[in-house]
């Protein structure tokens, strides 16, 4: 477990923060770049749902079996909206998790095929169609604690369904025919199964706001047999909608309020366009003269989900995609959420060789977060994994908290990366029910604006919070414009990520609102001016 810090390090780096947070006209540096950011709080556009991340397969091992003080930290690093004495976060507040519904891969054991075990997930559904709800323990621990810590968002997602009602009895297939793997006389037993499993943690006082019955329908997920990697299913946009169908109904029957999540995109391409048998999602099931309509069904909000892999293999794929997604979701009035995302594909890169520091990658997840919220509106933004095995130092692409565990994962230890305060850089300060304000920039000297991103967000009391990327190698000044003010701003707080231990969304403290901001070189900034 590594989350001492050293003081004298702490001490250093708060009196450099300082220095970076409030100047002058006078103080300014030549050499930096200085850029005005107009913030029109009259101009506005999504409402923010949740910002949060996935619990998925190593939950099980950590809230099972490791020490209370070590999966108690983690918790609180992932959920705590607390601040230490010296006015830094705790933890990250997400304001969603996301919990994996098990397809009982882990009771099948090395028949299951699936090769690595903590892979495999129990189901709460045995055999004999009888249920055991202390199934997936280490997972309702993280769930729980959610809860405890008050996230506002409880997401149950679905790889796969039950291996009883699979066609091949397994969580994920063998034959790469992109048909659903769900027995065909089992769509309403699913649509029941996930039904009963939110009715019953709805009775233990933990309400899942949304259930996901599929996960990346457009993939094939299919592996030799013994050599499959996790659990997954195929669908077809008639078969999502026939799940979604039974779906409705079950938690009508049941009378359960959770609304029902679509469609989990594996790209965001083919929610509006793409050429396979699950493709252009948007039209497919939110126009109205489509034969798979899911408007009208009374646990299916305007929302549709997807996921921003492989779409950013650089800047103009990056931006053109969301943009083409925001004016696809606009036309027929849905809300797009991003569900799932980590650096899977090699844009994270940027067209470096060898290793990318820490750093390095949290820079590359805020500016993909920025992208999705400010070019493609998304109202929800979901990472992927909260915690995996891997380096907290380099390539920490698919993880918040790196874990170092045992061969047996029932102990272990675990490091904060910096993408864990990337994320929270956004999910601490943007809460649910902020308005994102329309956000732009100038310089008199028509300098290179691309490394530097910035956006900004309002409460109902005209709080403001912004988030600002540098990008750059060298520092840069911002003058904050704000425009059509509600309100007089007095103080002004910074939290700054950026190289070196320690500064993990640090801050000085409060300081005097002067309007003007010096953004560290390659750092990320949120910054709260009330």
């Amino acid at each position: 477990m590594n989350i001492n810090k050293n003081n004298m390090f702490k001490r250093i780096g708060v009196f450099l923060l300082a220095g970076f947070i409030t100047l002058s006209a006078k103080a300014r540096s030549t050499t930096d770049t200085l850029f005005t950011v107009i913030i029109d709080v009259d101009q506005t556009a999504q409402t923010i749902d949740n910002i949060g991340a996935s619990g998925c397969w190593f939950s099980e091992g950590i809230g099972k079996y490791w020490p209370a003080v070590k999966k108690e930290k983690i918790a609180e690093l992932l959920f705590s909206r607390n601040f230490d004495k010296q006015g830094n976060p705790m933890g990250i507040g997400l304001s969603s998790w996301r919990f994996n519904v098990g397809a009982g891969t882990f009771e099948q054991g090395d028949s299951s095929g699936i090769t690595d075990f903590r892979k495999r997930t129990e189901s709460f559904l045995n055999k004999d169609g009888t249920y055991d709800w202390n199934k997936q323990s280490g997972y309702q621990f993280f769930l729980k604690k959610a809860h405890q810590y008050g996230v506002e968002t409880l997401i149950a997602f679905s790889n796969s369904p039950p291996v009883q009602f699979t066609a091949n009895g397994l969580g994920y297939k063998t034959e790469r025919d992109f048909r659903s793997n769900l027995k065909t006389g089992s769509y309403q037993a699913y649509g029941r199964f996930l039904s009963d499993v939110v009715k019953h943690f709805d009775q233990q006082g933990l309400h899942f706001d949304y259930v996901s019955p599929v996960n990346e329908p457009q993939w094939d997920w299919s592996n030799k047999y013994m050599q499959g990697s996790q659990e997954g299913s195929p669908w077809k946009n008639e078969d999502i909608y026939k799940v979604t169908r039974y779906l409705n109904a079950a938690l009508d029957s049941a009378k359960v309020s959770s609304k029902i999540l679509v469609t989990e995109a594996g790209m965001l391409t083919y929610l509006y366009g793409g050429k396979t048998p699950a493709s252009h999602q948007i039209q497919s099931f939110f126009d109205p003269v489509s034969p798979l309509y899911m408007g009208a069904l009374s646990h299916v909000p305007k929302v549709i989900g997807g996921h921003s892999y492989y779409t950013e293999s650089n800047d103009s794929a990056l931006v053109t995609t969301r943009g083409i997604l925001a004016d696809t979701v606009k036309r027929y009035n849905v809300g797009f959420w991003q569900t799932e995302y980590s650096m899977l594909a090699d844009g994270y890169k940027e067209g470096a060789k060898g290793r990318r520091s820490a750093m390095d990658c949290a820079l590359f997840l805020a500016k993909i977060i920025h992208t999705d919220i400010s070019i493609g509106n998304a109202a929800a933004w979901q990472f992927w994994n909260a915690y995996e095995p891997g380096s907290p130092d380099f390539d920490t692409r698919y993880y918040l908290i790196a874990l170092n565990a045992k061969p047996d994962f029932k102990d272990g230890e675990f490091t904060m990366t910096k993408n864990l305060w990337a994320l929270g850089s956004y999910s601490r300060f943007v809460r649910p029910g902020m308005q994102r304000i329309v956000t732009s920039m100038s310089n008199k000297l028509n300098a290179d604006q691309s490394k530097v991103l910035v956006s900004s967000y309002r409460d109902k009391n005209n709080k403001l919070v912004v988030v600002a990327i540098n990008n750059g190698t060298g520092n840069i000044d911002i003058d904050l414009d704000i425009r059509h003010q509600k309100r007089k701003y007095k103080m002004l707080s910074r939290y700054l990520t950026a190289n070196g231990e320690g500064v993990n969304m640090q801050t000085a403290g409060a300081q005097l609102y002067t309007g003007h901001v010096k953004l560290p070189a390659r750092s990320i900034s949120t910054i709260v001016i009330d």
